[in-house]
């Protein structure tokens, strides 16, 4: 018996038996019915995300910054939640990394056997300068790629908080981290093919370690996104709406506080919400933290 027939992610799904002599039809339910497990396997570890959430708002406020890595369809994932941030919530390039084994050639063109390269997640990480004030998420589906393992080593042995993400309750990636966040969504539906169920996993829980990391650290107002970069005119009318929805002002009035504000959206609803000028709106946030709630009521005290 080899390695990979231990992993549950490798296992036959008893659901999907005959799926190629079924119809589109009945191969589209089989697959949704068998997506609808995959947010119930996420909510039975909150408690590890919580703790990987905590650990990255941390790091964040003391500077650092957070490292995904992975190899294949789980280094992919990582790229892309990272890329996301910059314009979602105003943050600089940088704060969050994607690292995928293969470099950027393998975002589009299939490079699997460097996953096989430990020394390569150890050369990644000392690329970017990763110190212990970083945090590092390690994501590999089966919890053995190797890529993956000497990174998560090196980011142990320098004193950096660690995470593994992986879709086995038991695996050599978990046992090195800090942190294991491991959903076990079960067999896919085609034997092996960890885009599937796994990859929706692992994509939910990275859309919750960032998103509530950056909520934390005061990138939200209500459940705004107020440092949205607006970077584009679809994202120029959403700024508008943004100011328009926290502060119940018209059209017009958000653009003139957009316009005054060069297009910062929390410094627009503080000004728009207070009634400070610029300047005064700025330097209220400095103080605060950028935490958008509390310049409000320092503000309006």
């Amino acid at each position: 018996m080899s390695e990979l027939d231990l992993l549950v992610s490798e296992g036959r799904n008893p659901n999907s038996m005959g799926i190629d002599m079924m119809s589109t039809h009945d191969i589209l339910h089989t697959i949704n019915r068998e997506d609808s497990t995959v947010p119930h396997a996420v909510e039975l570890v909150i408690p590890a995300i919580e703790r990987a959430v905590d650990a990255i708002v941390a790091a964040f406020n003391q500077g650092g910054r957070l490292v995904y890595m992975g190899a294949g369809t789980s280094g992919r994932l990582g790229v892309l939640d990272a890329s996301e941030c910059p314009p979602t919530f105003g943050v600089p390039h940088g704060m969050v990394v994607g690292l995928i084994a293969g470099g950027p050639d393998a975002l589009m063109r299939a490079t699997e056997g460097a996953e096989d390269r430990s020394e390569d997640g150890v050369a990644d990480l000392e690329a970017i300068a990763f110190t212990a004030r970083d945090v590092l998420v390690g994501i590999a589906v089966s919890g053995r790629t190797p890529y993956v393992i000497g990174g998560l080593q090196h980011a142990r042995a320098i004193g950096a908080v660690t995470v593994a993400l992986s879709c086995n309750p038991v695996s050599a990636i978990a046992d090195i981290a800090d942190i294991a966040i491991s959903p076990v969504v079960g067999p896919e539906v085609l034997t092996g093919s960890t885009r599937l169920k796994s990859g929706t996993a692992q994509k939910l829980v990275l859309n919750m370690l960032t998103t509530a990391s950056m909520i934390r650290i005061g990138k939200s107002y209500q459940n705004l996104m107020v440092d949205l970069h607006a970077s584009n005119e679809k994202l120029l009318a959403r700024a508008v709406r943004i100011v328009m929805q926290a502060t119940e002002c018209s059209a017009q009035q958000a653009e003139a506080a957009l316009e005054a504000s060069n297009n910062d959206v929390k410094l627009a609803i503080l000004v728009q919400l207070t009634g400070l000028d610029v300047a005064a709106g700025q330097a209220a946030l400095a103080a605060t933290g950028g935490i958008l709630r509390r310049a409000i009521a320092v503000s309006s005290a």
